[in-house]
Order: structure tokens, then C-alpha cells, then sequence
């Protein structure tokens, strides 16, 4: 399930029924077994990829996996849903005959394994009779036993029930009682515990921990009927359940209720429900150019769709094109090295190892290690992003490490990296950028989107929209979104705060492939100014 299909069916309060979930429904305590021993999950791998070896493969890899979820659902004073899942198995990638080959199974005893190992490498010789060049691996030393961690003080799944469903009420009463009609909050808690072993002689046990804790308040006017919405601002991040402890000392001073380190929900909820009720109040947008002031709670999703998803080198490629369509950012463009994605303010990274992220890992599912690389310098193209089957297309011999399965069950594929915006060199606060705005609006929030196949011509919503006059913020618009094109609207960048305003945001549920598959990403950013950018008037006439 994509994250606009996700936010619209969770904001709709479908609850479980809805969910993007995978594995077997268990009780709570089996999210607080430490799992299999790490020493046979090594004595399981060696012997699948013995097997391969033996039945003519080249190169093999194994992941054995153990995922573990839980998603708190609330609406008003009540829980809805509570949802545990647990899925284990093992998953074997092989090429024979210059040829990828994959199977996976739940059946972790040595027959089942050799069934499973068998059938990848027969798989692989069968596509070989119609593969016409074989696949070119770049080269991967081995790091031999190597294990990585989330950085966590607070493990989420240790945490007792009782305790995350005292937070959601709290959550759903402070919003209630600051005139909040209706509201849903929820908890999704995901622990991914992975082991990569390949013929490249790397064992690598890793132990990843995500959280999400969205909420959507919505305020009714009882004369007319009419309504609107505010989503909750904290973002889905790669921490522990310290995240949610609010500490006002990490809170940033902007007009957001956003923390680099932990995120004060209940405050949020509150200031939700009273943002809600002005909402209904706000005059609507006069539509034409405006200088945008994008916060990142609002610009990790412009970012995600017109920078990150169009440097996936498959899609460039045209290799992936059924699911979100494929890309402008073609070769040629990026060959001659003068393509100009953005102003000369923008430069884009990529990033696996970015501390709180979503994608935050030591190694992908590769067992490449993870780094930052450039894609947008100076706003020129620069890279793409890429796997070990791939580099070789743009003459490197070195992958990325941006490859990833959302299950043991998953094949492996290129997914998308932390892909941000490197802030401002100069010093320059939110308030500083405002006050050299004539006519602008100030956008908090992400919203609905819409963006062509080719990555190139889009829309973009969002949560709160603050109108701009002369300097100064005059009162809240609404009815607001803005129409460009990515190299246009790139283009237009002017400003950039700097790194004190640095916030991450996010996708938790971001589907990519066919069958689809689902992964989690961080986009990062300061507050970032826009020249001239066109602004359509949403609101719908009835009758």
C-alpha cells in the first residue's frame, strides 16, 4: 500500500481491516523474545549457501529474518484495534548461469532450506535460457561477523500496552478537551531483525527499530455542517520509544510542535484541535504567484517525489515503471554533467546512515556498507542511486548500498535512500527569511499530491498555510496548493535556512515494485523559500 492510499485509509478511522500488514497475529509477549541466536542463524546460512555453491551457483546470499510489528489504533476515548505480528523465515538470492534466481521459506529445518536453496538456483538456470547478458555484480569485499544496532534507550516493543494506550488517551483527550469533534491517534512499532550472509564471506546480524505515532483531528461547525482536518506534525523516525517522551528542551522554536529527539504528541494534539477550528474560520487562498516558505515537515514529500524516487537508477532506466511510473532524470542527462536539476542553492544527498532516520543502517541487503553520496551539487545532477547489479551501467564499481527487502519472503531491490537537502552555509533563521517576503505563504505540513510518470509535473497540498505580507504573517489561508514542474520549481530556490532548523520527515510506508513492497525513508531539510511559485485555489463548488 502507497502512503496516500495508507494516510486516507487510517485517517478514515478503517483501523486494522486497512493495514499494509505482514506475518502471523501473536500475543504481546512474543514481541519481547531477543529471537534466534546468532550462532545458528550462521550455522543456517552456511549451509544454504553450501548448497548453492554445490548445485552451480556463482554467488548466493541468504537473509534469515524475524519482523516483528505492533499497531495501537485509537478513536476518541476508545481503542479500536490492537494488531501483533510476527513473521520468520529465510529468504536465498543466487545467480547461475549469469542469472538471478530467489526462493523463500518458513520451513527453517535442512530439508526445507535445500528445498529452498534448490529452487532459487533452478530458477536462475531457467531464466538463463532467455537472459541475453549476464548479470554484472560489482565487486563486494567481505567483512566476515559484524552486527549493527538502531541506537535506542527505549526498546518499543518492551514497553507495555497499557502504557501506549494511557499515551493515546492522553493524546485524545487533550484534543478533545481544546474543541477537537473527532480523533484518531495511533501507535506503529516495527523491529526488523535481519541476518545477511553471502559467499562474499560477510555475516552481518542487524537489529532495526522504527516508530510512527500519526494522529488526524478533525473540527466540526455545528451551524453549517462544514469541517476540517489537522494531521498530527511528529514524523515516523528510526528511534526508540524515547522518541515520545516530549522534552522541551529539543523542541524547535518555529511555529510547528516538531523535536529532533522526541515529539511532545499530546501538546501536539492539543494545538491540532485549536488549528483545526481556525482552519474553518480562514478566508481562502487568492490564487496566483506567491514566494513559498516550505517548512520540512512540509518539503520531505516534495522532496521524496520529485528527487527521490526520479534518481532511482531503475527507473531512469525504464526497468521500474508500472508502479509510480519512471523518470525525466534521464542518462543523457546526467552524462555531460551540466544539467541543471536546481539553483545553485541546491544540493541534494543521499544518505543510509543518517542518525534517527527511517533508513538508517550499518549495512543494506546486499551487505554493502552504507554511506552519503552526492546527487544534486551546486544544483547540478550528479548521481544516481544504484545497486551492485547496476553501477556497472554508470561506469562505477562500487554499489551504494541502497538495496532492501521488506521480508525474508521479498526479493531484494534497489529502494530509495535518505534523500535531503543539505541546509543554508549562511546563517539565517525562519523569522529572517519571512521578513524579506512581499507576498508569500508559509506552508507547515504535508498533504494530498499528485505527480506525473515521468517524475516531472506536480501538485502539492498541505496542513497549514500561512498567508505573507510585506514581511510579515498576516493569518491563515486555506483552500492552497502549489503547481510546478521539478526543474522549475528547483529552480526557483532562493534561500535555505541553516543548519539550526535542520528536521527530518518522512514516509513509514513508502510502496514501491510489483508485487509491491513497502519501505521506510527519511527526507531531511531547514525551512526553504521558493520564488514565484503558481498557487491554485482547491476549494470545491457544489451544485
Amino acid at each position: 500500500m502507497d502512503r496516500r492510499k495508507f494516510l486516507q485509509l487510517s485517517g478514515a478511522g478503517l483501523g486494522f481491516s486497512m493495514l499494509p500488514l505482514s506475518g502471523n497475529l501473536v500475543a504481546e509477549s512474543k514481541l519481547v523474545h531477543s529471537g534466534m541466536d546468532v550462532a545458528v542463524k550462521k550455522e543456517l546460512a552456511d549451509a544454504t549457501l553450501n548448497t548453492a555453491t554445490k548445485l552451480g551457483a556463482s554467488y548466493a546470499d541468504v537473509r534469515i529474518g524475524r519482523y516483528l510489528n505492533q499497531y495501537v489504533i485509537t478513536r476518541e476515548m476508545k481503542v479500536q484495534n490492537v494488531v501483533n505480528t510476527e513473521s520468520i523465515g529465510l529468504g536465498v538470492r543466487v545467480i547461475a548461469n549469469g542469472t538471478w534466481g530467489f526462493a523463500a521459506t518458513n520451513d527453517m529445518t535442512a530439508d526445507g532450506i535445500a528445498r529452498a536453496t534448490a529452487q532459487a538456483v533452478a530458477t536462475a538456470k531457467a531464466n538463463s535460457k532467455y537472459q541475453k547478458e549476464p548479470v554484472q555484480l560489482a565487486k563486494q569485499k567481505g567483512y566476515g561477523e559484524v552486527s549493527w544496532k538502531t541506537p535506542i534507550r527505549k526498546n518499543a516493543m518492551e514497553i507495555p500496552l497499557a502504557e501506549k494506550v494511557d499515551l493515546l488517551m492522553e493524546v485524545n483527550k487533550s484534543a478533545l478537551d481544546a474543541g477537537a469533534s473527532f480523533i484518531n491517534s495511533m501507535l506503529y512499532l516495527v523491529n526488523e531483525q535481519k541476518y545477511f550472509a553471502s559467499t562474499d564471506g560477510s555475516y552481518v546480524d542487524q537489529d532495526v527499530h522504527r516508530l510512527w505515532a500519526p494522529f488526524r483531528v478533525t473540527a466540526v461547525d455545528k451551524k453549517d455542517g462544514g469541517f476540517r482536518t489537522r494531521q498530527g506534525l511528529g514524523q515516523p523516525v528510526g528511534h526508540g520509544f524515547e522518541y515520545l517522551d516530549g522534552r522541551a528542551e529539543d523542541k524547535i522554536q518555529s511555529q510547528t510542535v516538531l523535536y529532533r529527539d522526541s515529539y511532545d504528541m499530546v501538546e501536539d494534539a492539543k494545538l491540532a484541535a485549536q488549528q483545526a477550528q481556525e482552519k474553518l474560520k480562514a478566508k481562502s487562498v487568492k490564487p496566483g504567484k506567491y514566494d513559498l516558505v516550505l517548512d520540512p515537515s512540509h518539503l520531505w514529500l516534495t522532496i521524496h517525489e520529485s528527487v527521490g524516487h526520479p534518481l532511482e537508477l531503475d527507473r531512469v532506466l525504464g526497468y521500474e515503471a508500472n508502479y509510480a511510473g519512471t523518470s525525466f532524470a534521464t542518462i543523457d542527462k546526467w552524462r555531460d554533467g551540466k544539467f541543471q536539476y536546481g539553483s545553485d542553492k541546491v544540493n541534494l544527498f543521499a544518505d543510509k546512515v543518517q542518525p534517527g532516520s527511517l533508513g538508517a543502517v550499518g549495512y543494506d541487503d546486499e551487505g554493502v556498507k552504507t554511506k552519503r553520496w552526492d546527487l544534486i551539487k551546486d544544483g547540478v545532477l550528479v548521481n544516481y542511486q544504484a545497486i551492485r547489479d547496476q553501477v556497472h551501467m554508470l561506469g562505477q564499481k562500487e554499489s551504494q548500498g541502497c538495496c532492501y527487502a521488506d521480508s525474508w519472503s521479498s526479493v531484494q531491490f534497489q529502494r530509495m535512500a535518505n534523500v535531503s537537502l543539505q541546509p543554508g552555509e549562511d546563517k539565517l533563521s525562519v523569522d529572517e527569511m519571512i521578513k524579506d517576503v512581499e507576498k508569500g505563504i508559509y506552508i507547515i505540513g504535508d498533504g494530498s499530491f499528485s505527480i506525473d510518470q515521468q517524475r516531472y509535473n506536480f501538485q502539492f497540498g498541505g496542513q497549514l498555510f500561512y498567508e505573507i505580507e510585506d514581511g510579515k504573517i498576516t493569518g491563515m489561508v486555506e483552500d492552497v496548493a502549489y503547481q510546478s514542474n521539478t526543474r522549475e520549481f528547483w529552480n526557483s530556490c532562493s534561500q535555505i535556512c541553516d543548519e539550526r532548523d535542520y528536521r527530518l520527515g518522512g514516509s513509514f510506508f513508502d510502496g514501491k515494485g510489483q508485487p509491491s513492497q513497502v519501505s521506510a525513508v527519511s527526507h531531511g531539510s531547514s525551512t526553504t523559500r521558493f520564488d514565484g511559485v503558481n498557487v491554485i485555489n482547491t476549494k470545491r463548488k457544489l451544485g
